[in-house]
């Protein structure tokens, strides 16, 4: 009976750092200047903000923000995944709670991942303008010809 309660109950909580931290987490988003439109990929539903925003995002979702402004060069952020600390220990709870399916639960939803960098900060840099470019070197022209002599 104690190994079908122990059972039972590993089932229930499913993997340690899903119950501890949970499977989505919050993305702050600025910019400089404010105002900026960032476009959040790698979500189920694609998700633009105006900076400064904040969504929330799967912790097992590839993540990757778009910052587009006229007068600004695009840039894109790209999110990596990393395991901190608090990740690491509701993961290993599950040797002694969760067991292998709370393990598999945690590995599924990301749980235990967190994305790099948060906040996401970026300083948007001026497009030059057209008129702006050096202007193309001019060619030499050639030599007038002499104006033919009437004769006086």
């Amino acid at each position: 009976m104690r190994l079908f309660g122990i059972a039972a109950l590993s089932v229930m909580l499913g993997g340690c750092a899903s119950v501890t931290r949970g499977t989505t987490e919050n993305i702050s988003i600025s910019s400089t200047p404010s105002g900026v439109e960032a476009v959040v990929s790698g979500m189920e539903v694609p998700t633009t903000c105006t900076t400064p925003c904040s969504v929330v995002v799967k912790r097992n979702a590839d993540i990757s923000i778009t910052f587009q402004k006229e007068g600004y060069e695009p840039q894109i952020v790209p999110l990596s995944r990393d395991i901190p600390t608090s990740g690491a220990a509701g993961f290993a709870g599950n040797l002694l709670l969760g067991g292998v399916v709370g393990m598999g639960v945690d590995a599924a939803t990301g749980a235990a991942t967190d994305h790099k960098p948060n906040p996401v900060i970026v300083t948007m840099q001026p497009s030059a303008p057209a008129h702006a470019r050096p202007p193309a070197p001019k060619k030499p022209r050639p030599p007038a010809a002499p104006a033919p002599d009437t004769g006086t």
